[in-house]
């Protein structure tokens, strides 16, 4: 008998990749909110988890051996301006999945953000280093992560970055590539440096993590520290598109409503150690992508 897997945000980036490549696998469930999608051998289920309180009661129906839990606001910025509906998406809703799953011993698994962090140049942030958000997005998710460690020993809290790959919602690299493919110009952040994950690694580390059972909080993200300006260069690059499109802008030129942190990369070496596993740096990842490019 196949584990029962429940992937709430399963139509979105992290979750459909998951589901793809592990369907076969798991006896898997999904939830999607506006974005239906249909993947086979697998069912699914419409949720606004802002507006619905039966999340609840269909965790506790299906009773799944593992909850992925992918579902974050997609704005950091609207979060800076609407408290509300960070509180009650981030923290609220963690709260009741985080609890009905401590009562039926399903395994959670969260996905958090680098934004937990203060961001400093030159450190690349491990696991001991201690929080510090600047924004009300991280503020959220940090607090999500000690709901979801404290309701279970078994759980596990995920930070990742910057998640991209060969798909149509990998935001940064389709903005650049499809503009520079126009021939368009783009004006990527040099100011803001991450360390950005393949989400076909980051999909590999979340199934390795239900395997061995793994347990606590770790890193996930790629090797590399690099501004968004010198990830668009590097794609551009790959993909022989015209580098005089690309314009470096700092956050004094391109106001966002929420402080962003100068530099939150991460160290992944704890998990890599745990589960045998390397991400990739970014060359590796975008050579991945271009090569996936050229199938699909």
């Amino acid at each position: 008998m196949k584990p029962k897997l429940l992937v709430l945000g399963g139509s979105g980036f992290v979750g459909s990749t998951l589901i793809n490549s592990s369907k076969t696998n798991y006896d898997i469930i999904f939830s999607y909110n506006s974005n239906k999608i249909k993947i086979p051998n697998t069912q699914s289920f419409q949720i606004d988890l802002l507006g619905d309180d039966k999340i609840e009661k269909i965790i506790e129906n299906y009773n799944p051996d593992i909850v992925l839990h992918t579902i974050a606001h997609s704005s950091v910025d609207l979060c800076e301006t609407d408290h509300n509906i960070a509180d009650r998406l981030h923290i609220n809703t963690t709260t009741k999945i985080a609890n009905v799953c401590k009562s039926i011993n399903s395994k959670l698994i969260f996905l958090s953000t680098d934004a937990v962090f203060e961001g400093q140049l030159n450190k690349q942030y491990c696991e001991t280093d201690t929080p510090n958000p600047i924004n009300y997005y991280g503020k959220t998710k940090l607090e999500a992560e000690k709901i979801v460690l404290s309701a279970s020993p078994n759980n596990v809290v995920l930070r990742t970055a910057v998640i991209y790959g060969w798909h149509k919602k990998s935001r940064f690299t389709n903005w650049i590539l499809d503009y520079l493919k126009n021939g368009k110009s783009v004006d990527p952040f040099s100011d803001q440096f991450n360390t950005p994950t393949l989400v076909d690694d980051l999909v590999q580390v979340i199934l390795k993590i239900i395997d061995k059972n793994i347990s606590g909080l770790y890193h996930a993200t790629g090797k590399t520290c690099l501004n968004r300006y010198q990830f668009a260069i590097l794609l551009a690059e790959k993909f022989s598109y015209d580098i005089s499109l690309i314009r470096s802008v700092t956050k004094l030129e391109k106001k966002q409503n929420a402080p962003r942190p100068i530099s939150t990369c991460l160290d992944s070496t704890k998990l890599e150690n745990v589960l045998n596993f390397s991400f990739s740096d970014i060359s590796a990842g975008i050579d991945f992508i271009f090569n996936k490019s050229k199938i699909n």
